[in-house]
């Protein structure tokens, strides 16, 4: 019996050290592909060059956790919004829903930026963000995970239209995709200012998010031009 058991927790040991090595592997290649394709661009780096800069012996590793580009690129998207939905449901919970739409819009950069200051110097993601903007089917992913995906981020997009009932439907479709390339735009170029070491008009993220804050309530409550 003694025997049974020991065999039966080394099989299981060694069933969790391969799950181990798998996840760990798999993080690896994650921040292998994101810091390539933000310095390099998506279609510009091959997974053999993937595998290659993440230490991996087999230039095929990248094909097995990921069966193709998209995979990874949605892996990267989906693993970043993981990160912050925990962050925004903590303040959609404690929103009035009568709020004002600065208070919703807050809701939508804040977890956003506070993302990218919690990785600190390894933050590649607000720039690898900018490459899929630039690609329609790339783009596409973006706003599925980011948007239609994250149940918070629905709640604020009905919380902020709600107060703009003036806007026709086709006008907040249109403002929505300016304050999503604003606010790409705006932290892609902050993050590649701090890699560099470039002096910047704001300093930290935190002053990037008031300012984008701003500049987004200006967006959604311009004036609707007659006609």
């Amino acid at each position: 019996m003694t025997d049974t058991v020991e065999v039966g927790g080394n099989a299981e040991g060694q069933t969790t050290t391969r799950g181990r090595k798998a996840r760990a592997t798999t993080e690896l290649l994650l921040d292998t592909a994101e810091r390539l394709f933000a310095e390099r661009g998506i279609y510009a780096v091959s997974n053999r060059q993937i595998a290659d800069a993440a230490g991996q012996g087999n230039p095929a590793v990248v094909g097995y956790y990921f069966d193709s580009r998209l995979d990874l690129v949605r892996a990267l998207v989906e693993r970043f919004n993981l990160r912050i939905e925990v962050e925004r449901e903590a303040m959609v919970d404690r929103m009035d829903r009568r709020a004002g739409i600065r208070q919703w819009i807050e809701c939508q950069v804040l977890p956003f930026t506070g993302g990218f200051d919690e990785l600190g110097a390894t933050s590649y993601f607000a720039r690898f963000c900018a490459q899929l903007i630039a690609d329609p089917e790339l783009r596409s992913i973006l706003l599925d995970e980011s948007l239609v995906s994250s149940p918070t981020n629905l709640l604020t997009y009905q919380g902020l239209v709600e107060t703009l009932p003036f806007l026709p439907p086709q006008l907040r479709a249109e403002r929505a995709e300016c304050a999503f390339f604003l606010t790409v735009g705006m932290c892609a170029d902050f993050e590649r200012a701090r890699a560099a070491g470039t002096p910047t008009a704001r300093t930290t993220w935190d002053e990037l998010a008031l300012g984008l804050v701003d500049l987004l309530v200006g967006v959604w409550t311009a004036p609707v031009s007659p006609g």
